[in-house]
């Protein structure tokens, strides 16, 4: 629970509960009233539409029925009784049977089968093999003397499909079994009825005792699919022969529990063990209640919103002067001390504003000058920082401005990549100190003019190690250290002091080495004449993947193909201009080595 509810939502709260707590009731009462009254309507309307459908299959039947009997009676007469094998293909029994399946168009194929199975058919369509299937089970029951009402079929594909069912009856003279007469009927009149109920939102289809769709007005459903998830068919299916009237409306779900709700009810088709079922979704069943529903929520919200109107203004005449108060805690909270109570009130709570205004003003005067003194300090900071890299570049005559250079290539390269400015600034101190070890290395080293003996290369070596010494004891400088100690390693291991390899050399000392081997190439030194830029940048791009960073050195030479670098060239002259190529018979230890030039000794030598 939170420690203080604003006094604004306690009055809000109180009125709005006043007011739509009437409402809420009178609502629900008028909606219990209306859906009871348009559930019987609707039963009403199922009812009748399932009753009447029924009774249009059942009369369909029994005429069908009819024709059988007549179809026989007529085979008996033109046959004298005997459709044997000699007899049944007789043109005047062709002719009976061609006529019988011309005379409706629900008539897609009639056939006669003699005693033997031997027989003729006409029709409009061929069977194939389910239908078949249906004629020998049909064949077998008219052997019995029974008539058979086969299940419902699709024959044909695409726009030619037709939904079919097979009704047959036996043939009898005298008692004795003659053959059997089948019909194939196509039930798109019972489709037809199906679309015309379902132009009124109702879902009509039709069902075997087994709870197999037999027809339904949309391709939603399949012939012959299990529709017994749905509870109203199930509900059908175990009545059986139970199943003889019509079942009141009830409402069910269809897609479980959390599916969409339906109010739906089912006639049976007796002579066929049929059900017809109507269901209709009970939001549009209740759409009328949902409408009244609305227009009474409508008038209930106009009357809260102009209630929370009223206490809205008579509450903030109490609250907004509490709210600036609490505002300008917050901002000064945040770190804005600018802020000031503007409040004109002859109450405690004017009094209180006054009081908070000193506050405001003494607290932002005691930041100033907090924020002056921490100027200060950094300022120091940066400028004995700047201090000790120039004490380091003012032993070498020729490295003059190096530190400052180096710093400003890498944090140019830094932002070339994106990094955050925290980064930068660890970038700009790292790189600023890069050299700092140097002022531990003996002069007779340092600015030795020519190539260094092993013996004093391994005394080089040790700047990065003796710099990164010197800096960890001062714990603000811990994240710079990595620049300092390791921006003479090579992503191919054979850098120092630790030998590391690719990821394994952080981001931070990449970026210096590449800065530092940019100006050292650019720049005169004793053992090395300045190059030109772009012979530089070349070199450098010739040590991508073996000691340099890739990404580095192409954000480097982006930033140089923009003219944000400029090399004005030193009028000093250099002790020596000569460009010498390594000797591999004698890989004695040179200036390239050296950390000023940062470049491996394979390449070239300064």
């Amino acid at each position: 629970m939170p420690a203080r509810i604003p006094i604004l939502y306690v009055i809000l709260s109180v009125l709005v509960l006043v007011s739509v707590v009437p409402m809420y009731f009178y609502s629900a009462q008028v909606e219990s009233i209306n859906r009871e009254r348009l559930i019987t309507n609707e039963r009403l309307l199922q009812n009748t539409v399932t009753r009447s459908l029924a009774d249009d299959i059942s009369q369909h039947q029994e005429s069908l029925r009819m024709m059988l009997a007549n179809l026989s009676s007529a085979l008996q007469v033109a046959s004298g009784g005997d459709i044997t094998s000699a007899h049944v293909e007789a043109p005047e029994l062709r002719a009976l049977l061609e006529n019988f399946v011309s005379s409706s168009e629900d008539l897609a194929y009639a056939t006669l089968l003699n005693a033997d199975g031997k027989g003729i058919s006409a029709g409009r369509i061929a069977p194939d093999a389910f239908l078949q299937r249906e004629l020998e089970r049909a064949y077998a029951a008219a052997r019995d003397g029974r008539v058979y009402n086969g299940q419902t079929l699709v024959v044909g594909s695409g726009k030619s499909s037709r939904t079919v069912m097979l009704v047959s009856a036996p043939v009898m003279y005298g008692g004795r079994f003659l053959g059997m007469i089948g019909s194939v009927v196509d039930l798109q009149f019972l489709i037809r009825r199906l679309q015309e109920v379902s132009r009124g939102e109702l879902t009509p289809y039709v069902v075997d005792s087994q709870g197999r769709l037999v027809a339904a007005a949309t391709h939603d459903y399949a012939t012959g699919q299990d529709m017994t998830n749905l509870e109203i068919v199930k509900n059908f299916v175990e009545q059986g022969s139970k199943a003889q009237l019509v079942v009141p409306t009830r409402e069910f779900s269809v897609g479980g529990k959390n599916g969409v709700k339906m109010l739906g009810t089912y006639s049976p088709v007796t002579n066929l063990d049929w059900a017809v079922v109507v269901q209709k979704p009970r939001d549009d069943a209740y759409r009328g209640v949902y409408e009244m529903q609305r227009t009474a929520r409508l008038l209930a919200l106009l009357a809260v919103l102009f209630s929370v109107a009223i206490s809205f203004y008579a509450a903030r005449r109490i609250t907004n002067p509490l709210e600036v108060l609490t505002d300008s805690s917050r901002a000064i909270a945040r770190g804005d001390f600018s802020q000031r109570v503007k409040l004109k009130s002859r109450t405690e709570i004017g009094e209180l504003a006054a009081t908070f205004n000193t506050m405001s003003e003494e607290l932002e005067q005691f930041v100033l000058d907090l924020k002056r003194a921490a100027n200060e300090n950094r300022e120091l900071f940066m400028g004995s920082i700047q201090m000790l890299a120039g004490a380091v570049d003012e032993k070498d005559p020729y490295t003059r401005g190096h530190s400052d250079r180096v710093t400003r290539y890498s944090m140019m390269i830094a932002r070339e990549l994106g990094q955050t400015e925290d980064f930068i600034e660890i970038v700009r101190i790292s790189a600023q100190l890069h050299d700092v070890g140097k002022i531990g290395i003996e002069d007779r080293i340092l600015k030795k003019p020519g190539a260094l003996t092993p013996e004093e290369f391994d005394v080089m070596k040790t700047h990065t190690t003796k710099g990164a010494n010197i800096l960890r004891p001062v714990a603000q400088l811990k994240d710079m250290i990595p620049g300092i100690e390791l921006h003479h390693e090579s992503l191919d291991g054979r850098g120092y002091p630790r030998g590391l390899k690719g990821e394994e050399i952080p981001l931070l000392p990449r970026i210096i080495a590449v800065a530092d081997t940019f100006d050292a190439l650019t720049t005169n030194r004793p053992y090395q004449n300045a190059h030109d830029p772009q012979a530089a940048l070349k070199m450098i791009h010739s040590l991508v993947g073996k000691r340099l960073d890739p990404d580095a050195v192409a954000a480097l030479t982006a930033i140089y193909g923009r003219g944000e670098i400029r090399i004005q060239r030193p009028s000093v002259p250099v002790l020596t201009a000569e460009i010498a190529l390594p000797t591999p018979a004698k890989p004695e230890a040179s200036r390239e080595q050296a950390p000023d030039t940062a470049v491996a000794v394979e390449t070239t030598r300064f």
